[in-house]
């Protein structure tokens, strides 16, 4: 077929434009990202000493700056009534957005708090060890090289490796086009992978895990890209907006290529379909959950705390704006399906979490839990339901990041004791950490005067305005069920004898203690006053399309 030469050139008098890109929209984002690359020149050109000190600075300077931008942001309009679709249509600025971007670069403030400790190997007293800790063998280089080997020092390019993913998982909610939608799911997500494989103490164990998140994380990528490729043969574009008004018969097309698939309903319903499956993976939703336990497991722990809560905020609010601006007018065709996958992630977590022995095992299979807890959010279709959601994320995740931080404390001569049984009689070792911990469960439990209640009382309401009240019914059930292992913890710390031969509670740093008391701050104050940043999530609760 010949292609008129006309199609590649410009008729007389066009000119080339600069495509026109909204910086002061996009820069949080880039601030991050900017960030991230200044990390990898660290790595590169300071000596190891420096690099520790920079590495925090940078991060925390970084982050800060970023929420501060989207601060001014929503303080613009941009989350309201001036929301705008900015990067050339890649980009949605909006209430949702810029509310889990701010979530999101708060969880990875408190992040760096926890990354950043710095430990001793156990070597002969058993002294405590953190995960990042650099081995004490001798490394290449000048003698304040060793040193600062020798003294601890951190492994620094967790910090550029934080920051990318950061960065990705702050364009994925924000998303307006499926192709940014996928790379936004990459950025973000082969960081975490190396994250994950960073533990210098159990090496096997987080090499398997990063392995088996790279090979799953890579099957459901692949789905979402497929997913994609269907839906542009339906719609013949991958925003957002457009294929919403495909489905909804108001655009037609004239490419005669595209003639024969666009309006194909097989096309809509497998993509769609595949292209939530791979947001489901990111969620940790049943069946696609698989991952969750060994990650959660063999991952560095301070990873552990920031993939399970900074992953969910974006992961949800990616799936959030794929139903409520794609896919509304297939309601009666997703919904359905959420419905079945939010009971069996709801039961299923909560059922398999009462079997387990690891505590960071059972943190998975509660986070596993809560996603079906969200997704009943979801399920609710109404500005409530989104609104409701937000908050959740928003209470779940300082609760997530607090519990791992007081798990990185409980140690013992191997490094970090996650196993049940060393935790008995911790109440009496340490009766402050110990109650910390207590309050971190019962806002997992969904317990009065804490954030889990507030949380999970929004999005029940929310489902059952919404006509799931049947999906209330089964979400009480199985909160119910996991209030049982919640509770069975805080027995085994309070009311068992401690063994003689038990783990030491390390001496945190301050950076890891402000992580732990803003952690308790964020569920007390949900929990007791919950209005003010329900009426927060309630203003940021509305889609621009």
């Amino acid at each position: 077929m010949t292609v008129p030469s006309a199609a590649w050139t410009l008729a007389a008098g066009d000119e080339l434009k600069a495509p026109d890109i909204e910086y002061s929209q996009l820069l949080p984002t880039l601030i991050v990202l900017g960030a991230a690359a200044v990390g990898i020149v660290v790595e590169a050109f300071l000596p190891r000493r420096s690099r520790y000190v920079t590495q925090v600075v940078l991060s925390l300077v970084a982050l800060a700056a970023a929420f501060a931008a989207v601060i001014g942001l929503a303080a613009g309009g941009s989350a309201t009534s001036d929301a705008q679709i900015a990067g050339m249509g890649a980009i949605a600025v909006d209430g949702p957005a810029l509310f889990l971007q701010g979530t999101i670069l708060l969880v990875a403030l408190v992040s760096v708090f926890v990354f950043a400790e710095r430990r001793l190997e156990p070597v002969a007293h058993g002294a405590p060890v953190d995960s990042f800790a650099a081995q004490p063998a001798s490394v290449p280089g000048g003698e304040g090289e060793q040193q600062a080997t020798k003294a601890g020092w951190t492994t620094t390019e967790v910090f550029p490796l934080l920051l990318f993913a950061v960065g990705g998982m702050m364009i994925f909610p924000a998303a307006n086009d499926l192709l940014t939608l996928f790379i936004a799911l990459e950025v973000f997500s082969l960081p975490l992978y190396m994250l994950c494989a960073l533990a210098r103490r159990r090496r096997l164990l987080s090499q398997e895990a990063a392995v088996k998140y790279f090979l799953l994380g890579a099957f459901s990528s692949a789905f979402l890209l497929f997913g994609t490729a269907l839906l542009y043969g339906y719609a013949g574009t991958v925003n957002y907006s457009g294929i919403a008004r495909v489905i909804s018969s108001a655009d037609t097309t004239t490419d005669p290529v595209l003639a024969d698939t666009m309006g194909n309903d097989a096309l809509l319903l497998i993509g769609g379909a595949m292209v939530i499956m791979g947001l489901l993976f990111k969620v940790g939703a049943v069946p696609f959950h698989m991952w969750t336990p060994d990650v959660y497991q063999g991952a560095p722990t301070p990873v552990t705390g920031f993939m399970a809560a900074a992953t969910k905020v974006a992961a949800f609010g990616a799936l959030l704006r794929l139903l409520y601006v794609v896919l509304p007018g297939l309601r009666w065709d997703w919904r359905p399906v959420m419905w079945g996958v939010a009971i069996l992630t709801m039961l299923a977590g909560a059922i398999v979490a009462i079997t387990q022995t690891d505590i960071k095992r059972l943190l998975a299979y509660s986070s596993i839990a809560h996603a079906g807890f969200l997704l009943a959010g979801v399920i609710a279709t109404s500005e409530d339901g989104v609104s409701s959601v937000l908050f959740y994320l928003g209470a779940y995740s300082f609760v997530t990041l607090g519990a791992f931080a007081v798990v990185t404390l409980v140690r013992d001569a191997g490094g970090e004791a996650t196993h049940l049984s060393k935790w008995a009689g911790l109440g009496r070792r340490s009766p402050l950490l110990a109650a910390v911990f207590a309050v971190f469960l019962l806002a997992f439990a969904g317990i009065p005067l804490t954030s889990g209640f507030a949380g999970k009382f929004a999005v029940f309401k929310a489902a059952a305005e919404g006509g799931a009240g049947a999906l209330v019914v089964v979400g009480v059930i199985a909160s119910a069920i996991a209030a049982f292992f919640y509770l069975r913890v805080i027995v085994l710390m309070f009311f068992s004898e401690p063994q003689p031969d038990g783990p030491s509670v390390a001496v945190p740093s301050a950076m890891t203690t402000s992580a732990i008391a803003i952690g308790v701050a964020v569920t007390l104050v949900l929990g007791v006053a919950p209005q003010y940043f329900l009426d927060l999530a309630g203003h940021a609760g509305v889609f621009v399309r």
